[in-house]
């Protein structure tokens, strides 16, 4: 697996994203990168769900693809998620300003 930077890894077909999320921000927003990941405030509470589907359908709008082709691989009941990404590595980079 290619492993330019700990939080991003490409494997050819699936690109592997660390996230660190905060809940409850005033805004949906990416951050920029804390304790390696990247960091995104969610303008969404920690409840039943609703932050990581407002992540997904985040990171979905910013890429371009439909929220059913993201998924979070780790840490759906935590802060810090592993997300799986159908997207070359450097076309997320790009889109997603990183």
């Amino acid at each position: 697996m290619n492993c330019p930077y700990d939080f991003f890894c490409y494997d050819g077909c699936m690109s592997y994203l660390a996230i660190s999320v905060v809940p409850n921000a005033s805004i949906t927003e990416i951050v920029g990168m804390h304790d390696g990941a990247l960091k995104i405030r969610l303008a969404a509470p920690p409840v039943e769900g609703k932050a990581n589907e407002a992540l997904v359908k985040f990171l979905a709008k910013k890429l371009g693809l439909a929220p059913s082709e993201i998924s979070i691989d780790k840490g759906s009941m935590g802060k810090r998620k592993r997300i799986n990404i159908p997207l070359p590595d450097e076309d997320i980079k790009s889109l997603l300003g990183i």
